[in-house]
């Protein structure tokens, strides 16, 4: 089987299922584990952001949506050398990776023999399951049932150590910086677990757009700032841009400092196995009294 992953995490999720040598080809944005950087990649963003702040980026997306440009392209030669036989996409967010519609183009208009396979989780469980679906279509079902029993182990040691904290801290997860976007999807499922109340994002529903205004009226307790395909670094370099500390005025959250960043690319924005080290992480943030620090890397912003 030659597979083609156009989805970072599924990417993640095939190599962790010991089928790394099918897969033929990636995503620009495949970085995890470091061999998939290895194989050849099939697209490429239309959209530099390197050099944008936050700001700057939501703006350059919001104007190709508007004009209805594509944020990503399909290297047509490379996809030719690579010859898959199955390609995994997905339609939960046209900004993340290449959508199942823009590939279905793509395949039409070239006559191409693939079958495509979806990969669009939008909650934790589903995570979990679409893990398992992976692993049956891949002939992987005993890897599959172990990388997931063992998440879910982890997830179960989580509830546990909570089990008898008997404050939830209201916490907002800030899925972009500059405006503010709530996180939906697997992110509010991962505040529960770990003994937080998401004030703002709901499980399963697309992120949404705020303002720092909008977010002090939910009162959080903690503020965790997640932006979406940033790592820890580029996090923290994005704030110094930001003025957080009036955005915040009046909140427990700042009052307390508890304002967190964290790599979100890693552990948050990625619908893989590292989730659960995100949650881990979680529980030592909003609980450290009930929960050791898992190791994972995070900082607190000084405010």
């Amino acid at each position: 089987m030659r597979i083609c992953s156009l989805v970072p995490a599924a990417t993640e999720i095939l190599f962790a299922l010991g089928l790394g040598d099918q897969v033929v080809g990636v995503t620009h944005e495949c970085d995890w584990p470091p061999e998939a950087a290895q194989r050849p990649a099939v697209t490429a963003a239309l959209v530099e952001t390197a050099e944008l702040t936050s700001a700057e980026i939501d703006r350059a997306v919001a104007d190709a949506a508007g004009n209805g440009k594509p944020l990503y392209a399909v290297d047509a030669e490379v996809w030719a050398q690579i010859n898959a036989d199955v390609v995994i996409a997905q339609e939960l967010c046209e900004v993340c990776a290449v959508s199942t519609d823009q590939l279905d183009e793509i395949v039409t208009a070239r006559s191409l023999e693939v079958e495509v396979v979806d990969f669009s989780p939008s909650t934790l469980d589903q995570v979990l399951a679409c893990i398992v679906g992976l692993g049956v279509r891949f002939d992987a079902e005993g890897a599959a049932d172990e990388l997931t029993g063992g998440m879910r182990s982890r997830l179960d040691r989580v509830r546990a150590a909570l089990a008898e904290v008997e404050t939830h801290p209201r916490v907002f997860i800030s899925e972009w910086l500059d405006p503010p976007f709530a996180a939906g999807h697997w992110v509010p499922d991962m505040v529960a677990v770990a003994g937080g109340i998401e004030v703002a994002g709901m499980s399963g529903e697309p992120s949404h757009r705020m303002r720092w205004t909008d977010v002090v009226l939910l009162e959080p307790d903690v503020v965790v700032l997640a932006p979406c395909g940033f790592d820890l670094d580029r996090t923290l370099s994005e704030i110094v841009t930001l003025d957080l500390s009036a955005g915040l005025l009046g909140t427990a959250a700042r009052q307390e400092s508890r304002v967190f960043a964290v790599d979100a690319n890693a552990n948050f924005s990625r619908p893989g196995p590292r989730l659960v080290d995100g949650v881990e992480l979680l529980a030592y943030l909003l609980h450290p009294e009930a929960y050791s620090d898992p190791g994972i890397p995070w900082s607190r912003v000084r405010l």
